[in-house]
Formats: C-alpha cells, sequence, structure tokens
C-alpha cells in the first residue's frame, strides 16, 4: 500500500484517446494528479497546458525517462505497435503502467507484458472502458437478476458508418495492414466486443469469423463477424464493422423468459467530443427515449439505461495504485482477449472454427 494520498500520473499521448478517454478522467478522479503529458506534437502540446494547469508538458518519452522517479504510474495511448515498447520500459522502472487496448497486437506480446509487471512486483492494467457503458452495465445487470431467464443467444454489435479509411498523418497507423501495427476493426472495436463478452461468459471453447476490407484502398479490415461457441452457455455472435450505413441493434438478448433489445451507442463518448466534463451531474445518462425494451412475448417493458461511467475506471485505479486494491481490469482478461482475436484472425484466414486450448 501507498504512503501517498494522491498517485501522480504521467500520460503518454495526446491523440484522440489521450485527450479524451484519458485526461479528463484522470483530471476529474481527487485522488490523482495528472502531472504530465507527453506528446511530440506542438500543438497539442498547447492544448494540454491551457486545459491542465499546473501539468508539466514533455516532447518526448526518453525526457519522461529521465523524470521517472517524479511519477507513481504511467498510461500509455499511443498507436498500438508503440505499446509494447513503452510498456516495458515503465514496468523496467518497476512502476504500474496503464496501455490502451488491445494492450498489444498479439497474446505473445501481451504475456510477455503481464510477466515483466510480475517480476517487477508491479502491474500492467488494460485501459477497457467500455465495461462501464451504460448499456453494458444495464446488460449485466439485467443477466445477473436472471430476467430474462436461461440465455441462448447474445448479439452485440459495434457498428460506424465511416466510408473513407482514416486520413491524416497523425492517423496513418491506423491504415498500416502489418501485422505489427495492430490495426483493423478487429483490433479496434472487436477487442471491446470480445473483452465484454470475457467479462460476462469467460473463456470460449471455438471461435469461429469472418474478417472483410470494403473501403479503398482495402488496406486493413473494416468489417468482421466473431462467433463465440460455449459448451454450456449461450450462443454469442459479434459485429464490428465501420462500413454500416444503418446500424443493427447494439445488443439482442434472447432467453427462456424474456429477450432485452437496446439500439444506439453510450452516450458518454459523444459528450467528450463536444467538451463535456465527467463531473457533470448528470454525466453518462441516457434519454429515455433511447432506452432498450424487455419483451415477455405479453409485455414489452422499457429498461431504464444505467448511467455510463468511465470515471469508476480511473476510481478504480487510484485504489489499486493507493490502496493495494486489486486493478479495475486484470491482464488475465487481456490475454484471453488478445488469444480470441488471434484465433479469430486465423478462422477468417482459414475459413474454419479455431477451438482454444
Amino acid at each position: 500500500m501507498s504512503a501517498r494520498t494522491v498517485g501522480r500520473v504521467a500520460l503518454v499521448g495526446y491523440g484522440f484517446g489521450g485527450s479524451v478517454f484519458h485526461a479528463p478522467f484522470i483530471a476529474a478522479e481527487p485522488r490523482l494528479d495528472l502531472a504530465c503529458v507527453v506528446t511530440a506534437n506542438s500543438e497539442r502540446q498547447r492544448q494540454a497546458a491551457a486545459r491542465y494547469a499546473g501539468v508539466t508538458v514533455l516532447a518526448s518519452f526518453e525526457e519522461l525517462l529521465g523524470r521517472i522517479d517524479e511519477i507513481d504510474l504511467v498510461v500509455v495511448s499511443t498507436p498500438n505497435a508503440t505499446h509494447v515498447a513503452f510498456a516495458e520500459a515503465v514496468l523496467k522502472a518497476s512502476l504500474p503502467v496503464v496501455v490502451d487496448k488491445p494492450v498489444a497486437p498479439t497474446p505473445q506480446e501481451v504475456r510477455h507484458l503481464a510477466e515483466l509487471a510480475a517480476a517487477a512486483a508491479t502491474g500492467v492494467v488494460p485501459f477497457q472502458n467500455r465495461r462501464w457503458d451504460g448499456d453494458f452495465r444495464t446488460v449485466t445487470a439485467l443477466l445477473e437478476a436472471g430476467e430474462l431467464g436461461t440465455l441462448h443467444a447474445f448479439e452485440s454489435r459495434f457498428e460506424r458508418w465511416e466510408p473513407q479509411s482514416p486520413s491524416g498523418p497523425d492517423r496513418a497507423w491506423k491504415r498500416d495492414p502489418s501485422p505489427g501495427a495492430g490495426a483493423g476493426v478487429v483490433h479496434d472495436l472487436g477487442t471491446h466486443l470480445v473483452d465484454q463478452a470475457v467479462v460476462l461468459f469467460g473463456r470460449p471453447d471455438a471461435v469461429y469469423a469472418e474478417v472483410a476490407r470494403w473501403r479503398p484502398p482495402g488496406e486493413v479490415n473494416d468489417d468482421a463477424f466473431v462467433a463465440l461457441r460455449y459448451a454450456s452457455g449461450p450462443r454469442v455472435h459479434l459485429w464490428a464493422t465501420a462500413v454500416a450505413a444503418d446500424q443493427g441493434p447494439r445488443f439482442r438478448l434472447l432467453g427462456s423468459a424474456g429477450a432485452y433489445t437496446k439500439s444506439g451507442m453510450d452516450v458518454q463518448e459523444a459528450a467528450l467530443i463536444a467538451g463535456h466534463s465527467p463531473t457533470d451531474p448528470s454525466w453518462g445518462n441516457e434519454p429515455a427515449t433511447s432506452w432498450g425494451h424487455v419483451n415477455t412475448g405479453t409485455e414489452l417493458r422499457a429498461v431504464p439505461t444505467r448511467a455510463g461511467a468511465y470515471g469508476l475506471f480511473y476510481a478504480g485505479i487510484a485504489a489499486f495504485l493507493l490502496d493495494g486494491a486489486p486493478p479495475p481490469v486484470d491482464i488475465a482478461d487481456a490475454l484471453l482477449t488478445a488469444e480470441i482475436i488471434d484465433a479469430a484472425l486465423r478462422s477468417a484466414r482459414t475459413a474454419t472454427v479455431i477451438a482454444l486450448d
């Protein structure tokens, strides 16, 4: 347990992920101090300094390593191919590190980081904020309460309409087809979908997937279907796509006592992009017009969506760092997710069902 009452955090990367999903929640958590932001981009340096009074802005990761004794935790929000090298350096300095999903492009690399963390008696914590989406929190509560009876089908979708590939030099890594880049919709949206399935159902017995590239120039996968087989569980079907002009339901669950269907996305990302603060009293609340419904065959009942709560991840990080609590996301879950993603990509290449050991 730390003797400190506030943990000093360095955020590496201040692009979309760092500025939207990390910095606001680190700054909003009373037991964490956003002490440092690392970005080589001069405009992002200016933005970080203007938004967070007192933050130290550094231009390189090497500069951070030179001042690592001033920091208690490092958060890595950089292109996927850089995660392992940055996380390795932090762990070798015996500091804990939070790493954006998918942590690393391969299960072997995730396992390597887990072993380094164990050897250094510290932690590597996957950033899986979508566990605190309001709709997923609602699904979890419905299943825990047994309101749908025995669940036999679970459908989950992250579908977007982005018919053009990401453009601009700072997004070139998202178009990189090389395996080490970890780019494409499977590693992006797919990682969230698989992680949520892992939270609910654990390790599947087998994986089947279909993966496609539709957008010009077709460099990385942008459309995927993944099926997870559980010998004693529901049929789990997951869809991730960037090329859906008309989106299907976010969740569709079928059980022996009824069904739950929910459309639309969690409201937190849109609120963050619009500049709203997670300290707003109404943070994460979804309008009643967007609530999902339970259908029992004789009754159609609206189910209030639980408030989205991304801030709970960094509240959990504060407890992990200062109180010795377990991390809010276990690296073992990220390893299982990486194994499932790897199996899905192999399944798509070979048109076969891949059994998991």
